[in-house]
């Protein structure tokens, strides 16, 4: 059994993937190609965004963001705290401060009644607030009713973290519309991925697209040797378009067949584990289906168990960003953010992917349920 299965989804399209790769070897434009034009039209008409620009990781698709806005030093960006270290990795590569955010114990998505209190901290440690990051997680978009009502009262630009949601939405609202910015992920294991690194922006703003152009190919002007200002090599390169417009075919289908597993799941596990909250209105492409033990010790039983039955098991995320080594000199504190330590010593993810067997997933829960 695997964790993520691309090969059964790579059976099922490899004729249509050979060709369209074939296609590029044969054009030779490997970098930047047509296939790129393609697939970013195709990825704003599928979200209802003016605006895509693709590039090399859903990491870059975030730092490119920031360094288009001008954060730097001085600046704070505030973000969940539950999240890949990407999310404030990229703060600090511009220079900024990240101010952590706990999150909602029922979604797991950042708690917007914490906004203020980030804010607060922020001006206090004599920082300028500048940028507000919510993480979609495990492919739930967050709470942008709420979140965006509190970025407008504080003067905050949105960054919508997109990298687990693409293809998910909330009151019939896709990801990757919900701020001023949105970035997403393309790396394999994604609801939508391709077979290397990939990402891409989403925006309505003309004049951000224009400078995330320039900042994809080092910051250039009227051509790549006319550098305007610092910039990155952020390109997605041709194949790996190639295979996402490949990929997208199939997409929509997948996205039922992930809620369908994930309610296989919720009705085996729903009275004995908590699993996140999704209300009716928001669809969840489940980048991950995820659950709660009693605790760290009931955890490590079960990943024992599900180990010697062959089956895999994730973390996501063991620590929180505030506890991580390389944030240690921002002076976050054991308790600081409760809901999302006390989450990280207790979540665990189960196999997801489109073509999970219904016999693998009674197996998995009948462990699980044996644990309870």
């Amino acid at each position: 059994m695997n964790f993520i299965d691309l090969k059964k989804q790579y059976n099922l399209i490899e004729k249509n993937i050979n060709s369209s790769i074939m296609d590029v070897l044969k054009n030779g434009n490997y970098i930047l190609g047509k296939e790129n034009t393609i697939l970013e039209k195709k990825l704003s008409n599928f979200v209802d965004s003016k605006y895509c620009l693709t590039c090399s990781s859903g990491t870059d698709a975030l730092l490119m963001c920031l360094m288009a806005w001008n954060i730097g030093p001085g600046d704070a960006v505030l973000t969940t705290t539950f999240s890949y270290i990407a999310t404030s990795e990229v703060i600090r590569l511009v220079g900024a401060t990240p101010i952590f955010i706990d999150i909602d114990r029922k979604t797991f998505n950042i708690n917007p009644n914490g906004i203020t209190k980030a804010v607060l901290k922020a001006k206090k440690m004599d920082l300028s607030p500048k940028v507000l990051i919510p993480v979609n997680i495990f492919g739930l978009c967050a709470n942008y009713q709420d979140i965006n009502k509190m970025a407008k009262k504080y003067n905050l630009l949105v960054l919508e973290d997109a990298a687990q949601s693409f293809g998910a939405s909330s009151y019939n609202q896709k990801s990757g519309t919900f701020g001023d910015a949105s970035a997403t992920s393309f790396f394999p294991a994604k609801p939508l991925g391709c077979y290397g690194d990939g990402g891409a922006v989403f925006t309505n703003n003309e004049q951000l697209v224009e400078k995330l152009l320039s900042i994809r190919v080092h910051g250039m002007g009227k051509d790549k040797y006319d550098n305007i200002r610092t910039g990155l090599n952020a390109r997605l390169d041709t194949i790996q378009a190639a295979i996402l417009i490949e990929k997208l075919k199939i997409f929509p289908n997948e996205i039922i067949l992930r809620n369908k597993i994930a309610r296989l799941y919720n009705k085996k596990l729903n009275d004995h584990f908590v699993s996140q909250k999704i209300d009716k209105n928001n669809l969840s492409v489940f980048a991950q289906y995820s659950i709660l033990a009693k605790n760290s010790k009931h955890r490590l039983k079960i990943l024992k168990k599900m180990k010697k039955n062959n089956i895999p098991i994730m973390i996501y995320y063991q620590k929180p960003l505030h506890m991580q080594t390389v944030n240690k000199d921002l002076k976050y504190n054991q308790g600081d953010l409760p809901v999302s330590e006390f989450i990280s010593e207790c979540i665990f993810s189960l196999p997801m992917h489109p073509y999970l067997e219904e016999d693998d997933i009674n197996l998995i829960t009948d462990i699980l349920l044996d644990m309870k």
